[in-house]
C-alpha cells in the first residue's frame, strides 16, 4: 500500500495529527493537488470549511437509573459495554445528569458525582481505552428545591416541573449564580479528570424570550437583542475559555434547532441539538448552516423516521454525524422511585413520565434486549440503530480525517455532467483523497452524472463509473478513482 493510501484518524486532545507528524511530501502533494481541483471545479457552496480537532464518533453512556434505590457502581458490564463502543469507532462519551446526585438522594448535589469514587473509576475506564469523556452540568438549570438555590439568580416563574427536573432558569447575568456556578465547573474537571463539560445550557434565546422582567440579582450589562443573546455569551465564553485551558472539550446543548446568538464568538467545540424537534427535515434545514462541529440527535420522543438510515440522510451532506446512544439500559424506573417528589401533571401531559413508564413495560416484558439506552431513544428500541450508527460511521470517517476541506451544500460546479435536481444536494470533502456525498430528499428516485469516475465508498471494489442512481430518500458516499 502506498503512502498516500494509508487512513489515520482525526487526532483528539493535544496529540499531534497525522497531517502534521506523519504525511509525506506525497502525502501533501496529493492532498494539495486534490484541493487545487476542487477549487477550480467548484464554484459556490453554501460553506467551506476546514475539518481540524474533530471527533464525529460521539455517545451518550447511561450510567444507571436516577432518581434510584441505590447508585450505580460501573463493573464489569461497562468494561464489555466499553469495549464495544471501542471496537465500534467511538472517540468520545459523554454522560447526563444521572452521573450527579441532583436531588441530593445520596449526600451529594447537582454539580458532584452520585458516587464519586465510581464516576472516578469510570472515567479511567474510558480513557484507558483512548476515549474521551464528559461531565454534564448546566449554566442555567438548577434545582429550584436545592438548599442552594436563591430564587434571586432566577427570573420570576422562569422554570418548568417535568418529572423530577423541579428547575429554575438562573439569570445568566446574576453575579452570584455565576460566582456559584463557576468554580463548580473548573472542580468537576479537576476532582474528576475528565476530558471536558458538556453543558445543557438552560437558556431561551432572546427572539423566543416572553419575561422580560429581571432577577432580582441581574445586571443589565450587555446589549439583548434578537441577534445578540449577550449575557449568555459573555458567559458561555468565559467557560469555554476555562475549560479549553485546561486542555479540555466543551460541548453545548441547546433546545430545539438553537444556536447561541453571539456575534460570530466561538462559545464551543461542539453543539448538539434536535430535542423536541418533530421532523428531521426541518431540523436539517434549520441547523445545516450554524457553525461546526453540530452533534444532531433526533428526539425519538417527538419525532418519527421512515428507516434506521434516516439520521444519516440529515447529517452527513453537513460535515454532521448522529450521537448514538449506549451504555447501561435505561429502564424508566427512575420515573417511579419512592419519596421523590414528581411533577403532579399526569403521564398524558408530561411526556417524560409517558416514556418513562412505557420503557418500564417494555424492560420488564424484554429483560434481555433489545435495550433502550436514553430518553430520547425510540420505545420500544430500533433493533439494527447500532449496527447502522457503525456502518455510516466506518464510511464517514474518512472523510471527517484532520485537514479535510469541506465544501457544502455545492452549487455551481464542474463536478456533474447536468445541475443538480431540486430535492438533491451534494457536497465534497477533499484531502489525499476526494470524496463526493449525494443526498437524495426528494420522493422520486434521481439518476445523475458526474464529470469524473468515482466508485462507493460501501462497495470499493467496484468499477469505476460517472452515472449513479439515487432513490428517493437516499444518501451515497463516493470516492474519485482513475482520474
Amino acid at each position: 500500500m502506498s503512502p498516500c493510501c494509508v487512513r489515520h484518524v482525526p487526532a483528539a486532545g493535544g496529540e499531534a495529527s497525522a497531517i502534521m507528524k506523519s504525511y509525506s511530501a506525497t502525502d501533501h502533494r496529493r492532498r494539495l493537488e486534490n484541493l487545487g481541483t476542487c477549487q477550480r471545479q467548484i464554484r459556490s457552496c453554501m460553506r467551506k470549511h476546514l475539518v481540524t480537532k474533530y471527533l464525529p464518533a460521539q455517545c451518550v453512556y447511561n450510567l444507571g437509573e436516577y432518581p434510584c434505590r441505590e447508585p450505580w457502581n460501573p463493573g464489569e458490564y461497562d468494561e464489555r459495554e466499553l469495549d464495544r463502543l471501542q471496537a465500534h469507532g467511538i472517540q468520545l462519551i459523554q454522560v447526563m445528569d444521572d452521573w450527579s446526585d441532583q436531588l441530593r438522594l445520596c449526600g451529594g448535589h447537582k454539580l458532584t458525582a452520585i458516587n464519586p469514587d465510581g464516576f472516578r473509576r469510570f472515567v479511567r475506564m474510558v480513557q484507558q481505552r483512548g476515549m474521551k469523556v464528559l461531565a454534564y452540568a448546566s449554566s442555567g438549570y438548577f434545582i429550584r428545591t436545592d438548599p442552594d438555590f436563591c430564587e434571586d439568580w432566577s427570573r420570576p416563574n422562569d422554570g418548568f416541573f417535568s418529572g423530577y427536573w423541579n428547575l429554575a432558569r438562573c439569570a445568566p447575568a446574576s453575579p452570584a449564580w455565576r460566582a456559584y456556578l463557576l468554580p463548580q465547573i473548573v472542580r468537576i474537571i479537576e476532582e474528576f479528570g475528565v476530558d471536558g463539560i458538556y453543558n445543557d445550557w438552560g437558556y431561551v434565546p432572546n427572539a423566543s424570550k416572553g419575561n422580560q422582567e429581571l432577577a432580582k440579582d441581574e445586571v443589565p450589562a450587555f446589549e439583548e437583542t434578537p441577534q445578540h443573546d449577550g449575557a449568555v455569551s459573555d458567559l458561555l465564553q468565559l467557560i469555554y475559555a476555562e475549560v479549553t485551558r485546561r486542555g479540555g472539550i466543551y460541548k453545548v446543548h441547546a433546545d430545539y434547532a438553537n444556536q447561541p446568538q453571539t456575534q460570530g464568538a466561538k462559545v464551543y467545540d461542539y453543539l448538539w441539538v434536535g430535542e423536541n424537534m418533530t421532523n428531521a427535515d426541518i431540523l436539517r434545514e434549520a441547523v445545516k448552516n450554524h457553525p461546526p462541529y453540530v452533534i444532531p440527535c433526533i428526539d425519538m420522543s417527538f419525532a418519527t423516521v421512515e428507516s434506521d438510515d434516516e439520521a444519516f440522510l440529515h447529517a452527513i451532506p453537513y460535515l454532521q454525524f448522529p450521537l448514538l446512544m449506549a451504555g447501561r439500559p435505561w429502564t424508566g424506573e427512575r420515573g417511579m422511585i419512592p419519596g421523590v417528589n414528581y411533577s403532579p401533571a399526569p403521564p398524558s401531559v408530561d411526556i417524560w413520565k409517558q416514556r418513562c413508564l412505557a420503557a418500564w413495560e417494555y424492560h420488564n416484558a424484554h429483560p434481555q434486549g433489545p435495550h433502550i439506552y436514553g430518553g430520547w431513544d425510540a420505545v420500544p428500541p430500533r433493533p439494527g440503530t447500532q449496527e447502522t450508527h457503525a456502518r455510516w460511521l466506518r464510511q464517514y470517517m474518512p472523510l471527517a480525517e484532520e485537514g479535510t476541506w469541506a465544501w457544502l451544500e455545492i452549487g455551481d460546479s464542474a463536478l456533474f455532467a447536468q445541475p443538480l435536481p431540486p430535492a438533491v444536494v451534494a457536497s465534497a470533502f477533499t484531502n489525499r483523497e476526494i470524496y463526493l456525498v449525494l443526498a437524495n430528499y426528494g420522493r422520486t428516485p434521481q439518476a445523475l452524472e458526474t464529470a469524473d469516475t468515482y466508485v462507493p465508498v460501501d462497495m470499493p471494489n467496484a468499477a469505476p463509473t460517472t452515472h449513479w442512481q439515487l432513490p428517493q430518500r437516499s444518501l451515497r458516499i463516493l470516492q474519485r478513482r482513475g482520474v
